[in-house]
């Protein structure tokens, strides 16, 4: 099957053809069709298989007839992070350059008034993330009562992001004959409700099971002899001068972790930088751009960045933690054999990870396979996993007694982000008493919970410790 067998519109054809495209992906083979008929879809795939493209070639073909009034868009897209609304917002571009169609973005960390005089002018297409959208509407810039159709991107991300408030009452606002293309990786039971609420007789287009990788990935865990942070980034930088590393994205669990990595690569002549929600939206587009461009080598990044990046020349993901949910691996490795292209993705694996590895196991049908480097010691297999714990010895005090204090978990990089028992080993505390903290805020989309001590701006001293 070909593009030109979808009943799309020769104009709208062409642009395709000029970006590169004959063939379409799965997922777009199955939701195109029917989305052009104006029936409700449902499309379940995993991230990297052209999803975005399911739901912006029918859109650009039922709007390319009609004209937007001022503050009423024709069509609504909601993301749940700021790049992928302007990685929405490019695809948009690249398909409608043979229509006069207006598009407005509407993400945090950018001025309200540039946003606001394209809405005043009438938007035919509006990409926004829930966040931003919810203020434009409270401060009187923005209808929803003209809406045809509406997209809802990466559902299940926004389940994890704690959107799903946002995302219902932004719905009741909508007028009720309207079109809706849902598309998530995942249906948890609470993504179901939103279905069975929300859409009219759904299509469901399913091209493979929720949470499957890419069989275009050839995984890798690196066992590490401890959790010592410096044991972990000793073992980044071996897995990074493999053969075949061409670039790659770096996750990492928090957003404080994010800095002191890419801080340590850099002074071992790296060519890296963060990106997380608590940078300004310039350097985040600037770094990414970068990042596309092949100026920047590797990307070190916190779970916002999990999905939506789609940048199809990515050659390795890697893992510092082991993510703290089984369905982030899958996101995360996602971000590299895309495309058909083959990818690589290598997870450090501490003796304290048994418990997270088991569960990512269970996921995607089987561990990993161990990757073995020269220099990189594993744990013994019957070495306990803390020596200081067995029977009923107690940690050493100190100061007549006192057991010494244990920097809490710093908040990750998602809002509203799930709670977890287990405290992941931190590098430096620095933690004030309760009363002189401080509680910070972010922008309205990266609703992060407040963070204690330094935060995730860990001062220059510090940093420089990190290698």
């Amino acid at each position: 099957m070909q593009f030109k067998d979808l009943g799309l519109s020769p104009n709208l054809l062409s642009a395709i053809s000029d970006a590169g495209y004959d063939t379409p992906t799965p997922i777009q083979a199955g939701a195109i069709p029917i989305a052009l008929t104006g029936r409700d879809v449902l499309g379940i795939a995993q991230t990297g298989t052209g999803k975005t493209a399911s739901f912006t070639l029918p859109m650009i073909e039922r709007l390319s007839r009609g004209r937007a009034r001022a503050r009423m868009p024709r069509s609504l897209i909601l993301a749940p992070t700021r790049e992928l609304a302007a990685q929405v917002a490019e695809n948009f571009e690249t398909y409608t350059k043979n229509h006069k169609m207006n598009m407005a973005l509407l993400i945090g960390g950018v001025s309200f008034e540039p946003q606001k005089r394209i809405l005043d002018q009438g938007a035919d297409v509006l990409i926004a993330t829930p966040g931003r959208l919810i203020d434009h509407f409270e401060r009187g810039g923005l209808l929803l009562t003209g809406v045809e159709i509406l997209v809802i991107d990466e559902a299940d991300r926004m389940l994890d992001m704690g959107f799903i408030p946002d995302i219902e009452r932004i719905l009741k606002l909508l007028p009720p004959r309207r079109q809706t293309l849902f598309f998530s990786a995942t249906m948890p039971a609470e993504i179901q409700r939103l279905v069975n609420t929300f859409l009219k007789d759904p299509e469901r287009v399913e091209v493979t099971r929720p949470a499957q990788t890419a069989e275009t990935i050839t995984q890798y865990i690196l066992k590490t002899a401890d959790n010592q942070p410096k044991t972990k980034r000793e073992a980044l930088r071996a897995a990074i001068n493999r053969d075949g590393v061409k670039n790659g994205i770096i996750f990492c669990n928090r957003k404080r972790d994010v800095d002191i990595v890419a801080r340590s690569l850099q002074r071992h002549g790296f060519s890296a930088a963060p990106i997380h929600g608590d940078l300004d939206q310039s350097q985040r587009t600037k770094t990414l751009a970068e990042f596309k461009s092949g100026e920047l080598r590797l990307l070190v990044a916190s779970d916002v960045a999990a999905r939506g990046l789609d940048i199809p020349a990515v050659s390795h993901v890697f893992n510092v933690d082991i993510p703290r949910n089984a369905d982030d691996y899958v996101h995360r490795i996602g971000r590299t054999g895309r495309a058909g292209m083959k990818g690589e993705s290598v997870t450090l694996v501490t003796p304290e990870d048994k418990k997270a590895l088991a569960a990512v196991s269970k996921l995607i049908g089987g561990e990993p396979k161990t990757l073995e480097l020269d220099g990189i010691e594993a744990a013994k297999a019957d070495a306990p996993e803390k020596a200081a714990t067995s029977g009923d010895e107690k940690p050493k005090s100190r100061r007549g007694g006192r057991k010494p204090k244990v920097a809490k978990d710093e908040a990750t990089a998602e809002p509203k982000a799930e709670a977890h028992k287990a405290e992941a080993p931190v590098e430096v505390s620095a933690e004030k008493p309760k009363s002189s903290r401080r509680r910070s805020r972010t922008d309205t989309e990266d609703n992060a919970p407040a963070v204690r001590g330094f935060g995730d701006h860990v001062p220059e001293f510090l940093l420089r410790s990190a290698l």
